[in-house]
């Protein structure tokens, strides 16, 4: 069998080119906004109908399609089952030979319900390959089906409501039964009654939909439930618990059960009806819906967030059935009907006609020729949304051609901009129309602000609406207009911009200047204001201003707006007119303000000198506040400034940035830490002391200058400064002598630093007990001088006592000197003693090292290089590691310093020398006075002591060299080489 779409789209072009099209408006000239309407191509029709390359064997009696899923049945009880994904494959069902009624196939395409006339009902699955009888359905014609929209499941409908022709509504759950199961149960898993449409008379059940709508509080669904008769149309709403037992849905009827269901009834019918729903790509929720019925289409919108209980349709109308004005056409009623987002499409015995739902006219009409059969009818497949119609001999698919494209006109002329902008998007030229007439829509209802918008996004003339404004005298819709045409431009149009940004600031300045002078324009003044700062602040007007900065200024200047002028310095950034001005206005707290925002050190050592005369407490704060980023040596021109002012609170503040300069952040500076000492040794010198001890008593770490320190500390009498300065320069008797004038304690302190020179720190101590004896005449305590000095001696300070002192006030200080002779002379004998026993026994090892031997065997190897040790000279250790001496010395060379290096390369030399000139030479005095065998043998001891001192595997040479790599990095590269 051939496919279904062999030919579908070279066809359709062919057929478009041969159709005639209804006759449309008249293009209007193109607008002088600079867009040309240009039809690139004649314009094809919205709906184009293409016959599927497709014989049917037999008659076809019905057709639906859902999810791609085609089912046909014909006229010997067979069905068709097509999926349109694989054309070619199709599969047959024979269903029997009852007369089929109606086909209900679900929006997933798996689950398929056949109505017969003799009133059977069969299932058939979308793999299934045999139809199932429903029994618990028999006995009922059904006429519609509300599908279960949530349900995706093959195996199961889930719950679904089936209407019949005598207008009850069952509620059924289906599940596909497994042929290969020899018992089967029914299918059906129950069938219960919810609801009777047919209390006044049997009537059928024409259309049936079910909508699950927004969800309910505590886990509750929400159910929408539309039904129709072919005369009555019926919505039922209401919650379905989420625990809800079957039937799930008599929760939403049974509240109509006491009262009668409301319901909208239109005269006159044709004894059936047709509803359909449209459902939006991307939602799941129909938008709006079409009954056809008796007098017409009746047309409404869902509103599912409306709370009403009893409707959730909006803007319904009932649209007349269109009079055609084909020849030959007959008014008679439609057969079928579907319906897309924007046109009703109804099928007449002969014909198709189109009609848009938007102005209710006719649009097309697709005449059908009788050799293609009887129409019989048309269905949407409502997951792809592809339209199918079909005869008894054939069948016909539409494609759908930018079916919004008139659209946006049809809501212009209605008056809904909103929605004619939505359908013009990718039109330009359109919406340049749209966006016109409703600015001029705004403009005539003297709403100018909106209009002004709306302007400025069009192509209308610039000059013509901004003159249309000032005639108007609307300089805020002026203002909103230059606004909306600056954001649109790019940034290259420079000239532009700056010409519309000065206007926009003239246009501010004069609506300000003029509230400004009327009290009760004030807050109309306050909003103004807002508006023109906000506008200035934007980046766009900055980056255009900032080429033009005077010209701004010079235009508020001329307004006299100081306030605006100020603002605009500071978004320009430009703070030193900004804090200028503040100080010449005695403002300095706002200048300080000001200089806290930027980061540019050199406002703050301009102006730092003039806000430390009168600020001086909040600008050290700042100062602080900017760390590392101010340079403290350039701040101590502001810091003069006050240095000689009376009050002595502001050298306070001096004094708190230098401590946090010196203990904060380090600063090494001397200029900074000889301030810091003088502004201490004149209003604080009770931190002097401290400051010079954490700076130290080593004079090349302290970071002021000494001698300057000394002079200061000496002007104004601080005299321990001075001692403690003294020994930080190393003249420690100088401090001595000085410190004797403010206390002893302090000249012992001073004496005591020297400690490497004990000759100094006795000459120290002796002018301590001098000035004790000799300004104090306290015996007593030059005993304890005596005592604290150990270098000092009895016989030290004996001198400068008095010669009538007598002997007693000593007594005791003599009889503990010569206590410590006699202790130190029992010392060094002590010491003689050890080491002349020390002598002895080196004299025995000596003697005991002449006599030691060692055997050596004729398989002895060296243990560098593992050849025979007897083949030439060679050392062996105590350790019994052998070496050749050539061996030894290649091993040791690399350990030794460069010094030791040059020595044994110097002593080989002169001992090749030497060795070279022995035969003749042999007993030859030397220039030094030793003979030249002596020399040799003096030059092999030397190269002994260096390379045979220890073994170098078992010594301190292999300890200090377990840290070295087994491969030199200078060697590296060569070995990796030779590896490879």
């Amino acid at each position: 069998m051939a496919s279904l779409f062999d030919q579908y789209e070279q066809a359709t072009a062919r057929a478009a080119s041969s159709i005639t099209m209804v006759p449309r408006e008249t293009v209007a000239a193109p607008i002088a906004s600079g867009y040309v309407t240009a039809k690139m191509e004649e314009e094809v029709r919205i709906f184009s109908k293409m016959k599927i390359n497709f014989t049917p064997p037999r008659p076809i009696t019905h057709l639906i399609v859902n999810n791609n899923m085609l089912m046909m049945a014909m006229s010997d009880n067979v069905v068709l089952r097509i999926d349109l994904e694989h054309p070619d494959q199709p599969d047959e069902v024979k269903l029997g030979d009852d007369r089929i009624h109606k086909l209900f196939l679900d929006p997933t395409g798996h689950h398929l319900i056949i109505s017969t006339e003799q009133q059977d009902v069969l299932y058939l699955s979308r793999t299934g390959r045999k139809a199932k009888q429903l029994q618990k359905l028999k006995g009922h014609l059904i006429d519609s089906i509300g599908w279960n929209k949530l349900n995706t499941s093959e195996s199961t409908t889930a719950e679904i409501l089936v209407g019949t022709s005598r207008g009850l509504i069952f509620e059924t759950e289906i599940q596909s039964g497994d042929d290969s199961r020899f018992f089967q149960q029914s299918l059906e898993q129950y069938w219960k009654q919810v609801f009777n449409l047919g209390k006044e008379g049997p009537v059928p059940v024409t259309g049936l939909e079910v909508e699950h709508v927004q969800p309910s509080p505590q886990n509750e669904r929400r159910f929408f439930v539309m039904a129709t008769t072919p005369g009555r149309l019926y919505q039922f709403i209401g919650v379905i618990p989420s625990s809800s037992e079957t039937p799930v849905f008599q929760n939403v009827f049974h509240k109509y059960e006491a009262s009668p269901a409301s319901f909208l009834e239109l005269p006159g019918n044709f004894g059936y009806s047709k509803l359909q729903f449209f459902y939006p790509k991307s939602k799941t929720v129909p938008s709006h819906f079409a009954w056809m019925t008796g007098p017409g289409i009746y047309f409404g919108v869902f509103d599912f967030n409306n709370q009403s209980t009893d409707n959730v349709t909006k803007d319904s109308r009932l649209l007349p059935y269109p009079e055609s004005d084909k020849e030959g056409s007959s008014d008679v009623e439609p057969i079928a009907m579907t319906m897309t987002e924007f046109h009703v499409l109804l099928l007449f015995p002969d014909r198709m006609k189109v009609m848009c739902v938007l102005n209710e006219q006719l649009i097309d009409e697709d005449v059908y020729h009788a050799r293609y059969g009887k129409i019989l009818g048309i269905c949407r497949d409502r997951t792809r949304g592809t339209i199918w119609t079909f005869t008894d001999q054939s069948v016909f698919k539409y494609k759908v051609v930018k079916e919004s494209r008139d659209v946006w006109r049809m809501y212009l002329d209605q008056g809904d901009f909103d929605r004619a902008k939505e359908h013009c998007r990718d039109n330009p030229a359109n919406l340049d129309k749209v966006l016109t007439r409703q600015a001029e829509h705004f403009f005539e209802k003297e709403k100018y602000d909106k209009s002004a918008l709306y302007f400025a996004m069009t192509e209308r003339s610039f000059e013509e609406v901004a003159l249309k404004f000032i005639e108007a005298q609307q300089t805020t819709a002026l203002r909103m207009f230059l606004s909306k045409k600056l954001s649109a431009l790019k940034h290259e149009e420079k000239t532009q911009m700056t010409m519309l940004v000065m206007w926009l600031i003239e246009l501010y300045l004069n609506q300000l200047g003029e509230f400004r002078s009327k009290e009760e324009a004030r807050n109309t003044h306050d909003t103004v204001h807002t508006e023109f700062q906000k506008f200035l602040a934007q980046s766009m007007v900055r980056d255009c201003l900032s080429g033009n900065v005077d010209t701004v200024y010079d235009l508020i200047a001329s307004h006299g707006d100081i306030e605006d002028m100020v603002f605009f310095a500071m978004l320009m950034k430009d703070y030193e007119r900004v804090i200028s001005h503040h100080i010449q206005h005695d403002d300095y707290h706002s200048a300080l303000e000001v200089l806290r925002k930027p980061k540019d050190t050199e406002l703050y050592y301009k102006f730092s000198p003039v806000l430390m005369q009168h600020i001086p407490n909040e600008l050290v704060s700042a100062w602080i506040e900017q760390g590392k980023t101010l340079d403290p040596k350039k701040l101590i021109p502001a810091l003069v400034q006050y240095d000689h002012s009376a009050q002595s609170s502001q050298a306070n503040e001096a004094i708190r940035f230098l401590e946090f300069c010196v203990l904060l952040l380090d600063n090494t500076e001397q200029a900074i830490h000889n301030y810091l000492l003088a502004l201490y040794a004149k209003y604080q010198p009770d931190k002097l002391m401290g400051y010079l001890e954490r700076q130290g008593d080593i004079e090349d770490n302290v970071h002021y200058d000494l001698k300057y320190a000394l002079r200061l500390c000496a002007e104004h009498a601080h005299k321990r400064a001075c001692v403690y300065i003294y020994t930080t320069m190393g003249l420690y008797e100088e401090a001595v002598d000085l410190a004797l004038q403010v206390d002893v304690d302090l000249a012992k302190q001073s004496a005591e630093k020297p400690e490497e020179d004990d000759e100094l720190k006795k000459k120290l101590w002796l002018r301590i007990a001098r000035h004790v004896v000799e300004e104090q005449s306290d015996i007593q305590k030059a005993m304890l001088v005596l005592h604290e000095c150990p270098q000092l001696k009895i016989e030290d300070i004996l001198p400068f006592f008095p010669d009538f002192v007598t002997i007693d006030h000593f007594k005791d200080a003599i009889c503990s000197s010569l206590a410590d002779y006699n202790q130190h002379i029992e010392s060094l004998k002590n010491e003689m003693k050890d080491a002349t026993e020390s002598a002895k026994a080196i004299r025995g090892d000596i003697q005991e090292m002449r006599n030691k031997y060692g055997i050596v065997g004729g398989n002895q190897k060296c243990s560098s290089c593992n050849y025979p040790l007897l083949t030439r000279s060679f050392y062996l250790f105590p350790c019994q590691h052998m070496f050749h001496s050539d061996c030894l010395i290649n091993e040791v060379l690399p350990h030794l310093t460069i010094a030791k290096r040059n020595l044994m390369s110097s002593l080989q030399r002169r001992l090749s020398q030497l060795q070279s000139h022995r035969s003749t030479t042999a007993t030859a005095p030397s220039t030094d006075g030793i003979t030249k065998r002596d020399e040799v043998d003096q030059i092999k001891n030397e190269l002994d002591d260096i390379t045979a001192a220890e073994c170098v595997f078992c010594g301190e040479i292999m300890i200090r060299s377990v840290d070295r790599p087994f491969i030199e990095p200078d060697e590296y590269e060569a070995t990796m080489k030779s590896w490879e």
